[in-house]
């Protein structure tokens, strides 16, 4: 028999572990990540090291259990299977993310995460200060106590049929803020472990170099990237999308390493510029199963650097730290709600329900082990406060309730609004806009974007074409080639910089209401071709430094040809035109394809009635009843708006209409009326799911119409058969022929043969009920 490698060993052991540990986490009703630490554990290099231990400890030898418990042999090769993990993670974090979404959270979760989040990075400092630890240990330890467990909060209010409550939107909201907080943390933790520095000057420089190649990444990838699947459509099925999409998240990786950040940001990166794109679903559903398979690997992968005599030896540590989340993320949460003007009872069960840390308090501590900056004691430490707050975060949520109504019977009455909150909704009428105002803030965003375009494109030129140029074509020759081809590039950024917005009704109004405002709006174009000319000037003066005077009157001359161009023009039309069909694309794919349209939900939501879909589980016991039959307004509350059925919408259903398996309901309702619908739902499909087969199959047979019998000459709509007779005509065979294809107006012959396809009762039944 052959020798196998120890890495198909190592990796045969770690799954095994980790299927037998998940399915026992599931049976518990735990989190399987919790599973995939403990089986990490046991498949780990310290099992040994704690049976040994034990063994001595009850028996006075280390030789009693087993000599040697399976274990990894080689973990630096699962440690790299564990970094494809994050990149995986990563990636489809991105795929759900979507820049638009978090647009869409607003000033409520962006505050209270910024409250939040700040608050226990300072305080994870300082107690990693009080500690006696390093400024770079502390560091890491501020930042992986401010983020919260997107995995364990989703599982959490899922069993507890809370994901339709207020605070519960409020919760994700809050995760999606904290989810792009870590890309940028984790690039700036990068930055200061690389530098051994903390200084002011240095990350101003690192934040500003991240926010301008993230928003030139996005902005490039929205305009090509979209565009290239619709180009490609024809040839992607899921295997070419699958290997597409991977093949540009990996390159994203490459790229973003190469110009020295984390590759998590780079995967990142890539997921939510693929989650602006109408194939964005079909994506996140194919990657799934890698997203699982290697994200298992990274989570056993954690398991495997808990050390028992670490843990031991570290107890009070991990007790106060495991305080410091409980108490400081619960506090500071919660504040951070109420600061956005919600009620006591809301920010209560908002900062109750984020008290944990989760998965990327294991991908910044494994940032810091792989850049060889925090103390290995760390890691153990980290995930122990983890697997506790863990355990706790479901009954930290279910006490929340008690806990806000026990603050609010002690508040003073003057006080009476923070009880109730101010933030009626997030829908505000917003009054009209002055002209000045509209026309200003449009100019800003549209000298911000194409300035920071053309400023990406004349740095991407130095770096990459200038110097090839000048390599092949030396002299003055290759310096007016470069400068003519870099130019060339920026163009219609440099056009549409200066000229958009000039002819909107806006300008039109103000230009026409007095002399003053003309002034003022020429000072603007002004102010902007100037820019135009120092980005021109910043071209041409270190190819030709001898000549600056003459240079600025031929950057100026540039300009002007180039506003001046009707081919540029046409060109930055179109180029504009593109980017916002791709950015809107998968936005107005998707409100075709909504029950209501989005203006009308938004309208609905703002007097607390809220829109949600749910999908029918093929195992529902409602699947074949009518809504009549089921009254849900009764039940629930609930009112069913559509029924989406394959690309069928049966919009205002009437009561006789039936629910059928992957059936879509659009329901409209308040909070509590939608948790129990969703309760009744949840708990049908769990009343179904079963180990036992069905106890009723569908059959086939045959049954032949004889002389007399009453199916002669008759149609199926006259006779009504799947009414009365629960069976379903799926063939008729007549004189040697076979007929599959026919109409509710077939007659029937003396002599036909129906196959008919029914419960087995209900066949035998058959004839008996075609003569009631």
């Amino acid at each position: 028999m052959g020798h196998l490698p120890d890495f198909i060993q190592d990796l045969a052991l770690i799954l095994i572990a980790a299927g037998v540990f998940t399915i026992l986490f599931k049976w518990l009703k735990q989190p399987v990540v919790l599973g995939y630490i403990v089986a990490g554990f046991i498949a780990g290099p310290h099992i040994n090291e704690l049976l040994t231990a034990l063994s001595g400890a009850l028996w006075g030898t280390g030789d009693f259990y087993l000599e040697k418990f399976p274990s990894v042999k080689d973990v630096g090769n699962i440690s790299t299977w564990a970094d494809i993990g994050v990149i995986f993670l990563l990636f489809a974090l991105g795929l759900d993310f979507s820049f638009k979404k978090l647009l869409k959270v607003g000033g409520t979760a962006s505050v209270a995460t910024f409250i939040n989040m700040g608050s226990m990075i300072v305080i994870g400092y300082g107690a990693g200060r009080l500690l006696g630890w390093g400024d770079m240990d502390s560091i890491f330890l501020g930042g992986m106590l401010s983020m919260s467990s997107t995995t364990i909060i989703i599982k959490a209010f899922n069993d507890m049929n809370l994901r339709k409550t207020k605070f519960a939107n409020i919760v994700f909201g809050m995760l999606i803020v904290e989810d792009l907080a870590a890309i940028v943390m984790m690039a700036l933790l990068s930055t200061v472990a690389v530098s051994r520095r903390f200084e002011g000057s240095d990350m101003a420089d690192s934040i500003f170099k991240l926010l301008f190649f993230v928003f030139i990444w996005f902005v490039v990838g929205i305009y090509l990237i979209p565009t290239m699947f619709r180009k490609l459509k024809k040839y992607l099925n899921d295997e070419t999308l699958l290997i597409l999409s991977l093949g540009l998240c990996f390159g994203m990786v490459l790229f973003a390493s190469s110009v020295g950040f984390s590759a998590a940001l780079g995967a990142f990166i890539t997921g939510s510029i693929m989650a602006e794109t109408v194939e964005s679903k079909h994506i996140e559903h194919l990657v799934e199963p890698l997203k699982n398979f290697f994200g298992a690997v990274f989570f056993v992968s954690v398991g495997m650097m808990i050390d028992p005599a670490i843990i031991w030896e570290y107890a009070p540590i991990i007790l106060l730290l495991t305080a410091v989340v409980l108490v400081g993320r619960v506090i500071f949460a919660t504040l951070g709600v109420i600061a956005t003007g919600q009620g006591l009872k809301v920010a209560v069960q908002s900062g109750f329900s984020l008290a944990q840390i989760g998965e990327f308090s294991f991908i910044i501590a494994t940032l810091g082990m792989s850049l060889g900056v925090i103390s290995e004691i760390m890691y153990p430490i980290i995930v122990t406060v983890s697997v506790i707050t863990t355990f706790t975060t479901p009954y930290f949520i279910k006490m929340s309730p008690a806990i806000s109504g026990y603050v609010e019977r002690r508040i003073p009455s003057k006080w009476d609004r923070l009880i109730c909150g101010y933030a009626f909704s997030d829908y505000k009428v917003v009054n009209r806009q002055n002209d000045w105002n509209k026309l200003l803030k449009s100019i800003l965003q549209q000298v911000s974007v194409y300035f920071a375009i053309s400023f990406a494109v004349m740095l991407t030129c130095k770096m990459y074409l200038i110097p090839f140029i000048a390599g092949n074509i030396p002299g003055i020759w290759g310096s007016v080639l470069s400068a003519a081809v870099t130019l060339m590039l920026m163009a219609p950024f440099m056009r549409a910089m200066v000229m958009k917005k000039n002819r909107s009704q806006e300008f039109k109004n103000l230009w026409n209401d007095n002399h003053f405002n003309r002034g003022m709006l020429i000072s603007a174009i002004a102010l902007r071709i100037a820019l135009a000319v120092v980005l021109a000037s910043a071209v041409l003066f270190p190819l030709f430094p001898a000549a600056k005077a003459l240079l600025i009157l031929i950057a100026l001359t540039v300009t002007v040809g180039i506003l001046s161009s009707g081919r540029l023009k046409k060109h930055s039309r179109r180029m504009e035109a593109r980017f916002l069909e791709n950015l809107g694309g998968k936005q107005e794919y998707e409100e075709k394809r909504a029950a209501i349209p989005v203006t009308v939900a938004n309208d609905m939501r703002a007097k607390d009635i809220h829109i949600e879909e749910y999908e029918i589980s093929p195992n529902s016991p409602i699947i074949g009843k009518t809504l009549q039959e089921l009254k849900f307004k009764q039940k629930t509350g609930v009112s069913i708006i559509t029924i989406l059925r394959g690309n069928r919408k049966i919009n205002i259903p009437k009561a006789g209409e039936r629910l059928y398996p992957y059936d879509k309901i659009v329901v409209s309702g308040c909070d509590g009326e939608l948790g129990e619908l969703n309760a009744s739902i949840e708990n049908g499909k769990h009343l179904e799911s079963s180990s036992e087969a069905p106890q009723h199959h569908i059959n086939l047979s045959q049954y032949e119409i004889e002389s007399g019998s009453p199916l002669t000459g008759k149609t199926i709509k006259e006779l009504n058969l799947r009414e009365r007779t629960e069976t379903l005509v799926v063939g008729i065979e007549r004189n040697d022929e076979s007929i599959v294809n026919f109409s509710s107006d077939f007659i029937f012959q003396e002599g036909d043969t129906l196959l008919l396809a029914g419960e087995q009762e209900k066949l035998d039944t058959f004839d008996e009920n075609t003569r009631t």
